[in-house]
């Protein structure tokens, strides 16, 4: 009996240590594939975006796959919504893992943390990464604009002189929430005021202004903010003003391409695609290319509006009318108003006393050297 009960043990011994080989084998390949695909082919990039209409053409060159393999790049699914691959001529260049993000500030917090290789988020997040000493360039803009007011649907305030008049008459401050403390549509709405001479604080304990801006941490919390009265409105990007409308919730009372002084905040820039210093110096073929599935996604955006909006509406999860009711422009070139605006940026920051690093004090003109490689883009415009 004891030789039978101790054959099995040497058995089990065996296969112990098997087991524990194959999962060392498991643990090795699981290790290669963090760095790259199974043959060690392409690399594995993240890349972030938010659920929002203003990075649209990436939502539309994940949603279209293979329909864009007759541009040359594209990407093809392998887990839908999640995992791509990036093929070009025929060929497949990397692995793009897609991240959800809640705003441009939480991209660049991933960035400086090196869980974001590639991101489309708000130029100002962009430039408070680099303040903060994250090296980070711009590689080509996104859109321009689709940024609004909302009120509640029953408010009696209908335009922007009808908020000036109740801002001017509220006994307490108005509070007007926002979803990103970096975010195009907070540095607009808190400028606008300050050029209208509305006093502006974010200090609940400070009487004497007549705006509270309110911090809702994600675009998610706009609508939910509205309804429960948490504010008295809100700006933020597209879709959000236009599902406020199409849910009953609330109505755009201005675009803050309107707000004050008359034609200062036309065609302003908004999202741009950006990427760490460090993977476009390792992956400049890589780089090119996304930029490249980035522009040509936003060209057939502009000229399918409606199947375009069907796509974003069910990717993220909203009524399609409201995706189909932006105005959004998607764009590709660094023009010279296009400088001008991120430059203005740039200054009101400065001004506010936002920037405390490598931003703080530079002036307009160095905004180019300073955050933009426009190499990609052109690239891709020339061809």
């Amino acid at each position: 009996m004891k030789r039978l009960y101790r054959r099995p043990n040497i058995l089990v011994k065996s296969l112990s240590i098997a087991f524990i080989t194959i999962c060392a084998m498991i643990f090795v390949a699981a290790a290669g594939y963090a760095a790259g695909d199974e043959k060690g082919e392409a690399p594995i990039l993240k890349v972030g975006y938010i659920f929002t209409n203003h990075h649209t053409p990436l939502i539309v060159a994940a949603a279209k796959g293979e329909d864009f393999k007759s541009m040359g790049t594209y990407l093809k699914p392998i887990v839908p919504k999640e995992r791509y691959e990036l093929i070009s001529d025929g060929k497949k260049i990397a692995i793009l893992d897609l991240v959800v993000t809640k705003s441009g500030s939480e991209s660049t917090t991933l960035f400086a943390q090196k869980h974001l290789d590639i991101a489309l988020a708000s130029i100002t997040a962009v430039m408070a990464g680099l303040d903060q000493g994250t090296p980070l360039k711009i590689l080509s803009p996104l859109q321009v604009e689709g940024m609004s007011l909302v009120f509640p649907k029953d408010s009696p305030i209908n335009d922007w002189d009808g908020l000036m008049n109740h801002i001017k008459s509220a006994k307490e401050p108005v509070k007007i929430g926002y979803h990103s403390p970096t975010s195009a549509p907070k540095i607009v709405i808190e400028r606008g005021l300050g050029k209208a001479g509305v006093k502006v604080t974010e200090d609940a304990n400070d009487g004497s202004a007549k705006v509270l801006l309110v911090d809702l941490k994600s675009t998610s919390n706009l609508i939910p903010a509205l309804v429960g009265k948490q504010v008295d409105g809100w700006v933020g990007p597209s879709p959000f003003p236009e599902v406020a409308v199409a849910q009953g919730a609330g109505k755009i009372i201005a675009d803050l391409r309107d707000l004050p002084p008359k034609g200062f905040w036309n065609d302003f820039p908004c999202c741009v695609v950006a990427a760490r210093e460090d993977v476009i110096a390792k992956y400049p073929e890589v780089i090119g290319k996304f930029v490249e599935v980035i522009v040509r996604s936003g060209e057939w955006c502009n000229k399918n509006k409606s199947e375009m909006g069907e796509l974003t509406a069910g990717w993220i999860g909203i009524p399609p009318a409201a995706a189909k009711a932006s105005c959004l422009v998607y764009i590709n070139s660094f023009s010279d108003q296009w400088v001008r605006g991120a430059g203005i940026y740039m200054e009101i920051l400065n001004d506010m006393g936002n920037f405390k690093g490598q931003l703080k004090g530079k002036p307009a003109g160095e905004l180019k050297s300073l955050m933009i490689n426009p190499a990609f883009v052109e690239k891709v415009i020339l061809q």
